[in-house]
């Protein structure tokens, strides 16, 4: 203990006692601060941890899921602020890290800046406030050339207590992603450890613009996607506090989301800017898919976290968000409009915002298809079976409308074997250039699920990619026209007319997974390829060159690896089980991995032959799709992806259950207990009269 520490002068003198602690390795720092008197303070100096230089550490994880991630504090007293204290600092190249979790006793609160210092030092300042610290500038996390984020304080006389908790970490060890055959697992580690979480801005703001431009767009549907493959439960906690926090700020009466978050004006369609929340509608035109965002991004959510309570919070704002875009349906044809009526009007409706998509849009109508179904399934979970009922009756409807040919008023193109991007009100089609996020969305949605038409899109695609010898799908292969596009799209190819966004990379691993899975692994390779040239931390790359662009770095851009999770091992968690749903090639026999859901580690072991799936309570092999609930002495395995039939095990002496399942044929399911024990089972909707015999003989083995 270290007592009567003074600094500062009368009226703003502070005294302070630290409190160390040395336990298994950890050094434990407590400081108690003392005011004497209550003043204004303009900024808080200390504690500070000085690092010799940026390149010290690559970046820092933060413990609300984001990161600093060093080399973007690039000139001097560039500085970010954001409400968290817990930080660990990593060294790919020597396997170093230092972990330094800081904490603030209630009633304080704690914020941390990082700041390029001078001499090129990096350094980390951390506040410790009785309330928690504002942006000086506008709405700012990141300010350039200076170091003052936070803006001047209360003190209140009385004491403020803070802890650190400081150890050296394996990060290598600590942050492992398994073995992954014929995949970098190092890279997959700093893709999600880097670009991924850059996302993060500050509490309550996860998106995928991030900290440098403070920026986020709410009409995005793949933040939940990407904290399955981030797998941090600080990131997923933050995300449910942003969409609580666009629930309360973002969403108009009538149901109407907002659609971008930014730290100040410049950027909104006239009269829309909220100052105090940062909330509006982008210049560019009303941007419709920010309804299905926030609903896809709930349901997504929730089957990540599981948390009822949470998803009740939201179940009347996902129905009117729902509803609002339900209503825009003039024509009552079953395809749902967006409010420009027409190209000529030169505004946006998506999340492509500088092409003139009107009226009906099926890039937003395939993700209306998807969160459809998605909120139906949460309406049924919140035992609510005539809603659920309802919006399947819709999505079925609106699915037959869209897969019309355009001639009978869908946006299937017979000539051109793809789905058109819009109609305007005149009935004219727009967007016949092959675009990626359109056609990808339609089959990643499940609204075009027609093997044929799948292959003639896919076929046009892979040819054309091929023939480019591009890395990644580009965001139209022919250009829009003149007319279609604002004049920073032009000539072809240039920005969103032509270049290459790889945001879309997931829903495109997605598709090509029903189509060719080694070629969807390609691609997941080529991205890490990329990471691996320049940090895969761009806006966009050039159709031509191939080469990064664009002052935004885009979270998004990380989602086609993170479908590796999801559509190549087959790691798809639901609400109230872990499913397995392997798509696996014979370069990827032999992977394993851990992974890390609702606070247990699986450990998954993966071939084509046989998956296995285990924690400290069970084990599962077989060659099938499955989900499992386990906990203690107990396990529910459920045949493929649903709920209703399942094999419960229950062992009274709590040991581990090993399971085998050999086939499931309907409601026939064959299995062996290899450890022998007292087992109770029970059977829901399988027939025992299937599986009498391998009773028996479990019996006999006693």
């Amino acid at each position: 203990m270290i007592a009567g520490i003074r600094y500062g002068t009368a009226p703003s003198r502070i005294e302070e006692s630290w409190f160390f602690l040395i336990d298994s390795g950890a050094v434990t720092w407590t400081i108690n601060r003392t005011y004497h008197t209550s003043f204004i303070a303009e900024d808080a100096f200390m504690p500070q941890w000085n690092f010799a230089g940026l390149s010290t550490w690559k970046g820092g994880i933060l413990d609300n899921g984001g990161v600093i991630w060093c080399k973007y504090l690039a000139s001097a007293d560039d500085t970010y602020g954001v409400h968290t204290g817990g930080t660990t600092y990593w060294n790919e190249v020597t396997g170093d890290g230092l972990s330094i979790q800081g904490k603030a006793i209630a009633p304080a609160h704690m914020a941390t800046k990082f700041s390029h210092g001078k001499e090129g030092v990096f350094s980390a300042t951390q506040l410790f406030t009785e309330q928690a610290v504002k942006p000086r500038h506008q709405l700012s996390r990141m300010v350039h050339g200076r170091f003052d984020v936070f803006a001047p304080f209360q003190v209140n006389a009385g004491e403020l207590t803070a802890t650190y908790k400081i150890e050296y970490i394996r990060y290598a060890d600590t942050y492992s992603r398994g073995d992954l055959k014929s995949i970098s697992a190092e890279a997959v580690r700093e893709l999600m450890n880097t670009t991924a979480r850059y996302g993060v801005v500050d509490n309550e703001i996860v998106g995928a613009n991030g900290w440098l431009t403070n920026w986020k767009c709410l009409h995005e549907p793949f933040f939940a996607q990407l904290a399955l493959g981030i797998m941090d439960s600080n990131y997923t906690r933050n995300l449910a506090a942003t969409l609580n926090r666009e629930r309360d700020l973002a969403m108009l009466p009538d149901g109407r989301v907002l659609s971008r978050w930014h730290n100040e004006k410049g950027d909104e369609i006239p009269g829309t800017y909220n100052d105090s929340t940062g909330y509006y509608e982008a210049m560019w035109g009303y941007t419709i898919d920010s309804q299905t965002g926030y609903v896809l991004n709930v349901s997504e959510l929730f089957d990540l976290t599981g948390d009822l309570n949470w998803l009740k919070g939201h179940q009347q704002s996902c129905e009117k968000a729902l509803d609002w875009l339900l209503k825009r349906d003039e024509n009552n044809n079953k395809l749902y409009e967006m409010v420009n009526r027409t190209t000529k009007e030169a505004k946006a409706s998506d999340w492509i915002d500088i092409v003139w998509a009107s009226y009906e849009n099926a890039f937003v109508n395939a993700q209306l298809y998807s969160a459809l179904l998605k909120w139906a399934n949460c309406e049924q979970v919140l035992n609510n079976p005539s809603m659920a009922a309802r919006y399947k009756q819709l999505a079925a409807d609106l699915k037959n409308a869209f897969n019309r040919s355009t001639k009978q008023g869908g946006f299937w193109l017979e000539e051109k074997q793809q789905y058109i991007y819009w109609r305007d009100a005149d009935g004219s089609i727009h967007g016949d250039n092959l675009v990626t996020p359109v056609n990808f969305m339609a089959i990643a949605s499940g609204i075009c699920d027609d093997p044929a038409r799948i292959g003639l899109i896919l076929d046009q695609i892979e040819r054309r990619t091929s023939a480019e010898q591009l890395f990644h799908w580009p965001l139209c292969f022919d250009s829009f026209e003149r007319t279609e596009v604002h004049a920073n799209n032009w000539p072809f190819p240039t920005y969103e007319n032509g270049d290459i966004f790889p945001s879309w990379g997931g829903i495109g691993i997605r598709s090509y997974v029903q189509y060719d899975r080694k070629l969807a692994l390609k691609y997941i390779k080529n991205l890490l390829q990329q990471y691996q040239l320049d940090g895969l931390s761009s806006q966009r790359y050039s159709r031509t060159t191939q080469k990064g662009l664009g002052s935004d770095i885009l979270a998004g851009i990380s989602t086609g690896v993170v479908a590796l999770y999801p559509e190549i091992y087959g790691v798809q968690p639901r609400w109230n089980r872990f499913v397995l749903n392997p798509k696996l090639v014979p370069e990827l026999n032999g992977t394993n991995f851990d992974y890390w859901l609702r606070g247990t580690w699986y450990k998954v072991q993966l071939d084509t032959a046989m998956y296995r799936l285990s924690t400290h309570d069970f084990s599962i092999r077989t060659n099938r799709s499955f989900g499992v609930a386990a906990k203690a002495g107990e396990l529910y395995f459920f045949p493929g992806d649903q709920d209703s039939s399942y094999l419960l095990l229950q062992r009274a002496d709590k040991q581990p259950i090993h399971l085998e399942v050999h086939s499931v044929n309907g409601s026939t399911i064959d299995f062996t207990l290899p450890e022998k024990g007292a087992y109770k089972m029970e059977f829901g909707n399988l027939k025992k009269d299937t599986i009498i015999g391998k009773l028996t003989r479990l019996k006999v083995e006693g």
